[in-house]
């Protein structure tokens, strides 16, 4: 989907966002309330400068916004891969930016993140899942790496990677098998504008919201021991054998 579509739908009340290099940034209005947008497009490889541009924006509205909501809108086909990037250290400049949405977060900014295209890999990491909740349009595209790729780093048969992903979503792209996993707390299937405007609606206590995604994928069936591994930690300092 293009963003302008997206935006159309989402803010029926008007916005200003704008796109440079792949890079969206701007204002809406969402009910009563203006948000900011931040976000990438053309399936954007992220490079050191869309990385940092994210992470100035982010900062810009914690210091000049106290307490607005952000609304992140994802579509990439994860870190740029450049020999250039690398020995810039891009590692750093992403987790940066995940600093910077995790700052926002612990000053009382709400963050909600939106998958409207297609997320992969570190891109989707430093941003979408980054954020207080992440959601996903049903057309979306989501994935840490293609099983092609798999096979090759786990040399696992790619055939056997298949086989395992008609019943695991751990190995399965899509948003329905990232809800099932806890990934994303919906699928907006519907008004994407009514949907944020719920989304936005949500209560929180003071600080950032808690991070259900173990629990909610434990609920969901897709992810299964995750959560059960953090109780044991937490209620006794250890891991129980398996």
């Amino acid at each position: 989907m293009q963003w302008q579509t997206l935006a159309s739908a989402l803010f029926p009340l008007g916005h200003a966002i704008t796109e440079r290099d792949d890079f969206l940034s701007g204002g809406a209005r969402v009910g009563a309330r203006e948000i900011a947008v931040i976000g990438t497009t053309g399936h954007a490889a992220i490079g050191v400068e869309i990385a940092l541009a994210q992470a100035r924006a982010v900062l810009a509205v914690v210091r000049e916004h106290p307490g607005r909501a952000i609304l992140l809108l994802v579509d990439t086909q994860g870190q740029r891969l450049r020999h250039r990037d690398e020995m810039l250290g891009i590692n750093n400049y992403m987790a940066h930016l995940g600093k910077c949405v995790d700052l926002a977060r612990r000053r009382g900014h709400r963050i909600i993140g939106l998958v409207y295209d297609q997320a992969l890999s570190g891109g989707f990491i430093t941003s979408g899942l980054m954020a207080d909740a992440c959601y996903a349009l049903p057309d979306a595209s989501i994935r840490v790496m293609g099983l092609a790729a798999m096979a090759r780093i786990t040399k696992v048969a790619e055939e056997r990677l298949l086989e395992l992903a008609q019943s695991n979503p751990v190995f399965a792209p899509g948003p329905e098998n990232y809800l099932r996993m806890g990934g994303l707390e919906a699928i907006w299937d519907g008004d994407p504008g009514a949907a944020l405007l719920a989304a936005l609606a949500r209560q929180r206590d003071g600080g950032p919201d808690p991070d259900r995604r173990a629990a909610l994928g434990r609920e969901r069936g897709g992810r299964l021991c995750a959560q059960a591994v953090i109780d044991a930690i937490l209620d006794h300092g250890h891991v129980p054998a398996a």
